[in-house]
């Protein structure tokens, strides 16, 4: 097994039950899902049981009959009455329970409504919130004393979705996890809360988390929670991660459940705010001031706010995997041995936690500043000792450590090649052959494209480093490897733990080399074998759940963003931990082989670069969103076809053009010429998704308009219209005072905007304190059409044109979006038979490659 006897095929397929099974074994686990149950109670113990029958039953009535359950919509009413009536089903289940056995249990349910205002910050813009007559679905299950009550851990989930899907996993899974958990937890005998448990069924996430902050500061029993457990999906596949916890004692709490899944890397990828998303945990942290635990289904994040998030498209175990786990975190937080009656005070945790292996690891910031210090001094000693003296030709008069710089500087330069030439590669594939993005329609595609070129940068740079004894790179990757643990923990980053799991077992294996060669001037292939079986296990791990996170994510990040790079360097991020002892391994059979692995790779590259620029990007089941708007200008009364999507992927140009041509074309038959929009915060065009709409590659062009025409927009029992009333100018003092109504009949998600230098107002006590440009979002109850903003502007000396303010205003169609809307398309005019037809014509166009969300707006300008 030395390298005088096998050269680096053999080699390699000696190792190759460890090249192959470790990563066989970490896809087993990460895939790794319970059996789903149909049956409510256990035939064997019968005891009652989490059923994914009964959850997914729940979803798809919310999904599917019910439907689009945007906030301001019917199907959102209709939702809000339907959990009423699930709520008091679970009051009377409990009263029966109580009734027939004495337990000590009680359940209560609220239907809190109300109004507010709050801002939210996001994406680097300043944005306001205000809300009319939203609800909320709240139950809370104690054992009925005030002491029970005194402290409570709150479960949340959402029951709105978003402008275009039907939500079943974003968030009706969810909904029906915390319904099937009150079901098991009210019918087990003996069963009683020390600790009262909150289930909060909010009604407006996916409006920028309206509800939650309508709970957190309007709800009486608010002040009572101690900590929260949110429940979210970004996807319809795999175990639900979780990838935020904000306290050592829910860390703690979390250990209990039966197949935990999360680490700090995600927690920190998460906190850093690279992930420009966001959840109903941010509500509750910012008003509630209490800690807790962030979970969400990430798998297939294809689907993330798609049409196709059905209940047909999630996987099987995945709603059992959820609910078991969220039960048991139930169970631990309301029992008499519960952290939660502590929590009325917490420190953000300095804690490291990851599963690996089947076990959940926990320990403090402290304890791994001392296992990686530890693990650095025994490393630089045994390299001390297991130091190899080179050949005369390279020794130089070197001794152990300037040796081991020549070997630092060739595990550096291995890393650096292996980012430098995917991105490379990235660069191509985008610019010169124009296929950027040819990796998202598969995760794993992404590794196939980049993987081999981010080994060939790791083997280009040692040809041009130079000979290096292979003894010397392990020793050098050994010393980099618990150092960057050492260095990254010392500076309270819990992700250190990637390089100390890549870091021990090189360690171990080296300090037990010589009983498999019997002498340390070689390094034997079973130590590769053993050092790289747990880097390659971590590593495959760690990728996975990145790649479900990132590869779908670049399709909504914008055409500008460097998709295709961000990619290529997560994949060669990822790879060099997974593969650390691809230097040494690249020593071991002299510069001769090296060159000859340069070569092969060189040639895999290009053979993978041209298969994947014969691939399309997108397909029926990871399709590519475009937005399209019809708005009528109820001002200007033009009416225009606003089209845009959110990614870089070649091909978005022929297909708007065509779309275009097909339903916009020029008055005198000839093809529109397209042209890109500025798309800055005053292009209020895209105001309803702002500031998601930084993102978009957005077209305009006019729609001609029927001659015979009748706007129901103008009448006045439909107008849109912004007034100002105890409107007040007091010019001596340079402000003007006044209360602006907006009244929308028939619109929901309002926006206006508009530019001033705002001195005080509703929406919050610290408006900027200069003129700037004001965006602010509306998300009322269905049916709920004016509401308001009481606020004091500086005008300049002598009125400054009196001090008029002119305000941008659009707002969609409550019966103008499609397909959400198909039922009664009827009634959603002229966008809704736009809309019909167009929609069936880029089904057929794209092959079903493309899901478009479709809006009608009404928009226009005024000066109050």
């Amino acid at each position: 097994m030395s390298a005088r006897r096998w050269g680096p095929i053999r080699s390699l397929l000696f190792l190759s039950p460890v090249l192959l099974g470790a990563p066989y074994l970490a896809l087993q686990q990460h895939y790794a899902l319970p059996e789903p149950l149909t049956d409510l109670v256990n035939p064997q113990t019968n005891l009652p049981q989490i059923s994914e029958a009964r959850i997914l039953g729940f979803a798809k009535y919310l999904s599917e009959d019910i439907g689009y359950r945007t906030v301001g919509t019917l199907e959102h009413a209709l939702a809000d009455a339907w959990m009423v009536k699930q709520a008091e089903e679970v009051k009377r289940n409990c009263e029966e329970v109580v009734a027939a056995t004495g337990r000590k249990l009680e359940c209560e349910v609220w239907r809190q409504e109300g109004s507010g205002s709050h801002r939210f910050d996001m994406m680097n813009k300043r944005l306001y919130k205000t809300y009319v007559n939203l609800t909320n679905i709240v139950v809370r299950i104690s054992d009925g004393t005030d002491e029970g009550k005194e402290h409570a851990v709150l479960v949340n989930a959402h029951l709105d979705s978003t402008l275009p899907s039907p939500g079943a996993a974003d968030d009706a899974i969810s909904v029906g996890v915390m319904l099937d958990c009150m079901r098991v937890l009210v019918n087990t005998p003996e069963w009683s809360p020390k600790h009262a448990i909150v289930f909060l069924f909010n009604h407006a996430e996916e409006s920028l988390q309206d509800g939650s902050h309508l709970f957190s500061t309007q709800h009486p029993i608010a002040p009572t929670v101690r900590a929260i457990i949110n429940l979210e999906a970004a996807g319809t596949t795999g175990r639900e991660i979780l990838f935020q916890a904000t306290s050592e004692e829910m860390i703690e709490a979390y250990s209990h459940v039966p197949r935990p899944f999360g680490t700090v890397f995600a927690n920190d990828i998460f906190s850093s705010g690279i992930i420009l998303s966001d959840t109903d945990f941010r509500q509750f942290e910012q008003y509630l001031n209490v800690t807790g635990l962030d979970m969400a289904i990430v798998g297939n994040s294809y689907l993330y706010h798609m049409r196709k998030d059905l209940v047909e498209n999630i996987q099987a175990g995945v709603a059992q995997n959820m609910a078991e786990n969220t039960l048991e975190l139930l169970r631990y937080l309301s029992s008499p041995g519960s952290a939660i009656p502590t929590l009325t005070t917490y420190k953000r945790p300095t804690t490291v936690f990851f599963s690996y292996l089947g076990y959940f690891f926990i320990y403090s910031f402290t304890t791994a500043k001392i296992l990686y210090t530890v693990l650095l001094l025994a490393s630089i000693t045994l390299v001390g000792f297991t130091y190899v003296k080179p050949a005369a030709a390279l020794r130089n008069g070197r001794g152990v450590w300037r040796a081991q710089v020549k070997g630092v500087a060739a595990i550096v330069a291995g890393t650096v090649g292996s980012f430098v030439v995917p991105n490379v590669v990235a660069l191509i594939m985008r610019y010169g052959l124009g296929k950027g993005m040819s990796w998202f329609a598969s995760e794993y595609s992404a590794i196939a494209l980049y993987g081999p070129a981010s080994l060939l940068g790791a083997l280009l740079s040692q040809v041009l480093i130079g000979p290096v004894h292979e003894h010397t790179a392990f020793t050098a990757l050994l010393l980099l490897q618990v150092g960057a643990a050492f260095a990254v923990q010392m500076i309270n980053i819990g992700s250190a733990a990637l390089f100390f799991l890549s870091g021990f077992p090189l360690f171990l294996v080296l300090l037990i080399n010589p009983l498999f060669t019997g002498s340390v001037n070689e390094i034997s292939l079973v130590t590769y074998a053993l050092a790289q079986a747990l880097p390659l296990f971590s590593g495959v791990l760690l990728m996975v759940p990145v790649i479900e996170v990132f590869v779908p994510l670049t399709g909504r990040i914008g055409a500008d963003a460097p998709a295709d790079n961000l990619i290529a360097t997560i994949v060669s991020a990822i790879g060099t931990l997974a593969l650390p002892l691809a230097v040494p391994f690249a020593h071991r059979f002299g510069p001769r082989a090296l060159k000859h692995g340069v070569v092969w790779t060189s040639m895999i590259t290009v053979v993978v670069m041209a298969v994947f620029s014969m691939r399309v990007p997108f397909d029926d089941m990871h399709q590519k969103r475009v937005f399209i708007l019809h708005s009528e200008n109820v001002t200007s009364h033009e009416h225009h076809l606003h089209i845009a999507a959110a990614d870089g992927a070649p091909g978005f140009e022929l297909l708007a053009s065509e779309i275009v041509n097909q339903f916009a074309p020029a008055a005198n038959g000839s093809a529109v010429s397209l042209e890109l929009e500025i798309m800055d915060d005053y292009n209020s065009d895209w105001d309803p998704l702002y500031p998601f709409s930084a993102f978009l590659t957005p077209y305009k062009v006019p729609l001609a308009v029927d001659p015979g025409y009748v706007s129901p927009w103008i009448a006045p029992e439909n107008k849109f219209s912004i007034s100002a009333l105890n409107d007040v100018k007091d010019f001596a003092a340079g402000t003007r005072s006044l209360t602006l109504e907006i009244r929308h009949p028939g619109l929901i998600w309002t926006v206006i905007a508009f530019d001033a230098h705002v001195l005080k107002w509703t929406l919050d006590d610290n408006p900027p304190d200069e003129y700037a440009r004001h965006h602010v979002k509306e998300a009322s109850f269905y049916g709920k059409d004016t509401w308001t903003i009481d606020m004091t502007l500086k005008i300049g000396p002598g009125g400054d044109g009196g001090g008029a303010l002119l305000v941008n205003f659009i707002g969609l169609q409550e019966k103008g979006m499609w397909p959400g809307k198909k039922a009664v398309k009827e009634q959603g005019g002229v966008a809704m038979k736009l809309f019909e037809e167009l929609d069936r014509w880029v089904e057929e166009k794209s092959g079903g490659t493309v899901d478009a969300l479709l809006m009608g707006c009404v928009a226009g300008v005024t000066s109050v």
